[in-house]
């Protein structure tokens, strides 16, 4: 049997599991569908899924495992939590901001934050930026944190300036 990580998210959605695990291992290097697991005869008077269709889906993003449940409309996603992506550089940030935001609201939240097309929330955030934002010099850290407040698609190069005082 493999190793089952400790911890997994499961992100639950109404019926549309497999469509979101596609889109997110369409979109990070290094995943993949695990398992599918099929809602049988048992249970269908509490679950009111039919027998066959997609429970969940084991899935993995960049080493990370997740599980996407279909348990239907009672729940929805909420920014209380969301998914983080740290990246090293502009291009990275650009290329996960508009793979994600893709079929998602239009309109772009603030400090790097983006709903996708599922409706779940996600932080596109350069390294660069959590290195400036706890540095002892708090001038420097301040105005970091103050441009990123200012932004919706961070934007390394601007943070930079304004940490050394550039803008």
């Amino acid at each position: 049997m493999a190793k089952i990580q400790k911890i997994v998210p499961c992100l639950w959605f109404d019926d549309q599991a497999e469509a979101a695990v596609a889109f997110y291992t369409g979109i990070f290097t290094n995943s993949r569908t695990v398992t599918v697991a099929r809602y049988g005869e048992a249970g269908t008077e509490i679950h009111g899924r039919p027998a066959g269709s997609v429970m969940t889906v084991a899935f993995d993003l960049d080493g990370q495992s997740f599980t996407a449940l279909n348990g239907g409309p009672h729940f929805k996603f909420n920014e209380a939590i969301s998914m983080q992506v740290m990246c090293d550089t502009q291009e990275e940030v650009d290329r996960y901001w508009s793979a994600l935001s893709a079929g998602g609201p239009p309109e772009a939240q603030q400090c790097g934050w983006l709903k996708d097309k599922f409706g779940l929330s996600w932080q596109i955030v350069p390294k660069a930026l959590l290195d400036m934002i706890v540095d002892p010099d708090t001038q420097k850290s301040q105005r970091a944190f103050s441009a990123m407040l200012q932004m919706k698609k961070l934007d390394i190069a601007a943070l930079k300036r304004a940490f050394d005082g550039r803008q």
